[in-house]
């Protein structure tokens, strides 16, 4: 008999971890992540040949190009419009009164505001920018205005992914991260971490056994 019970509890109780054991599985990342196709690539500040555009971020650009190549999930185009999804980079820099401040003391001979030296570090060795028991490139927590590419964060490197409204805008940031150091080849760690996530949300279907001749 309470074998019996037992076995009727089990059945009342496997349609509910069924259930969530779906909710669990839910993707993390939006189904156009998993259909697209074709990808392009460009800076927050502009197009690659942008005459205007900064070095670090024509670098940035190439350097991501080239990961999303050897990568193979999806393919490039040079064609803008054609893009199912556009990857928009941004290298960090400093802000520009923080960039005034520094170069304004280093031409007058002076100490450097805020204790730091030309190299970026505070007299106590930490790095310019890096919080304390923080370790360099780690991510930086921040408050609402995460990633929004404002002036203040602009420090960090900055990768995000939209997609193409029919005026050829950009659509708000279907994924956003940034930190610093996180576009530097050849590791591009805010690409490796938007990979892992995709990779883990829907991964790539295994490659077709060669015919048998």
């Amino acid at each position: 008999m309470k074998l019996f019970k037992a076995k009727v509890l089990l059945l009342l109780l496997l349609p509910a971890t069924m259930v969530a054991q779906k909710k669990e599985k839910k993707p993390s990342l939006p189904e156009v992540f998993e259909h697209a196709r074709f990808v392009y690539v460009e800076a927050i500040d502009g197009e690659e040949f942008n005459p205007g555009l900064d070095t670090a971020d024509r670098l940035a650009i190439a350097d991501l190009r080239d990961a999303i190549k050897a990568w193979g999930r999806y393919t490039l185009t040079a064609e803008r419009e054609k893009a199912d999804l556009v990857f928009v980079v941004r290298k960090g820099r400093l802000a520009e009164g923080q960039a005034g401040n520094v170069n304004s003391g280093i031409e007058n001979g002076g100490g450097i505001d805020s204790g730091q030296d030309p190299l970026g570090r505070s007299q106590s060795g930490q790095q310019a920018g890096q919080q304390v028991g923080q370790f360099p490139g780690q991510q930086r927590e921040r408050g609402p205005g995460f990633g929004a590419g404002g002036e203040a964060d602009r420090e960090d490197d900055l990768l995000k992914i939209c997609q193409l409204k029919p005026d050829g805008k950009l659509s708000g940031p279907l994924w956003i991260h940034s930190f610093a150091n996180g576009l530097d080849a050849p590791r591009l760690l805010l690409f490796t971490q938007f990979k892992d996530a995709l990779e883990k949300a829907y991964p790539s279907a295994p490659a077709s056994a060669p015919a048998k001749p």
